[in-house]
C-alpha cells in the first residue's frame, strides 16, 4: 500500500510540474484595421514568425513566449507605416551587452500574423526562421542568418540576407539569384554564384541575394 501511495505520489507532482510550466508559458494577441499599406516586422526576440493570409481586413498577431516578461506584442503608426514589434527597447551596459553577444541563447518565442492580401510587408532580423505560407502580397525580407520558407511565391519578393537557406516554388516569375558562396538550386540542377531567368508577360519579380546562404526553388 505504501509503495502505492509512493506512486500516486510521484505521479501527482509530475502533473503539478506540468501545470506550472503550463501556465507559466505566454499567449498573447492583439488585433487591429491597418490603415496603411505598409507593413515592418522587427522580429528581435524571436525565434520563429509565420506569416499567414486571412480573409479578414484586419491584422492578427499572436506571441507565443516561455517567459511571460520577455517578449510583448508593440504595435505602433509611424508617418506612413505600421510597425509590429516583440520587444521593448532597454539601456543596457556594455558588459551586459557583450554577455548576450557571445551566449547567443534561444528567445524561445515564436509569432503568427495573419495579414489581408496586398499590404507591403518588410521583415527585420537577426537569426530567425522564417516561414510565409504562400502570402499574396509584396514581401521584403533582410535578415543577418535564418531558414526562410516562402512557399508558392505569390507577388514581389526581395530578400537579402547573408547566411541561411532559403526554399520556395515559383510561377511566371522574373528572377534574379546571387549566392557568392552558398548553393544554388533550381529545380534539380545546382548552379554557381547566380542565376537569371525572364519570363513573359508577367511583372511579378523575385530578387534574391546572399552571401553565404543556400538556396533552393523550384517551379510548379
Amino acid at each position: 500500500m505504501e509503495s502505492r501511495k509512493c506512486i500516486g505520489s510521484k505521479i501527482a507532482f509530475f502533473f503539478f510540474l506540468i501545470s506550472i510550466v503550463s501556465f507559466s508559458q505566454k499567449k498573447a494577441t492583439k488585433k487591429f484595421t491597418p490603415n496603411f499599406q505598409e507593413i515592418s516586422i522587427y522580429t528581435e526576440g524571436l525565434d520563429e514568425v509565420i506569416i499567414e493570409n486571412t480573409a479578414a481586413e484586419y491584422i492578427e498577431v499572436f506571441l507565443y513566449a516561455e517567459n511571460p516578461n520577455k517578449q510583448h506584442i508593440v504595435v505602433e503608426e509611424k508617418s506612413s507605416e505600421i510597425e509590429i514589434k516583440f520587444t521593448i527597447p532597454v539601456f543596457k551596459s556594455e558588459a551586459v551587452l557583450f554577455r548576450k553577444y557571445i551566449t547567443k541563447r534561444l528567445k524561445r518565442a515564436s509569432a503568427t500574423i495573419k495579414l489581408p492580401k496586398n499590404q507591403q510587408v518588410t521583415i527585420f532580423g537577426d537569426n530567425i526562421h522564417l516561414t510565409s505560407k504562400s502570402y499574396q502580397g509584396n514581401l521584403r525580407v533582410y535578415l543577418e542568418k535564418g531558414i526562410v520558407r516562402l512557399g508558392t511565391i505569390q507577388q514581389n519578393v526581395e530578400v537579402k540576407m547573408y547566411a541561411g537557406s532559403l526554399f520556395g516554388a515559383l510561377e511566371k516569375t522574373n528572377l534574379a539569384v546571387v549566392s557568392a558562396q552558398g548553393k544554388i538550386k533550381i529545380d534539380a540542377i545546382f548552379h554557381q554564384k547566380e542565376y537569371q531567368e525572364t519570363a513573359i508577360a508577367t511583372p511579378k519579380k523575385v530578387s534574391i541575394t546572399t552571401i553565404k546562404g543556400n538556396i533552393f526553388l523550384t517551379h510548379q
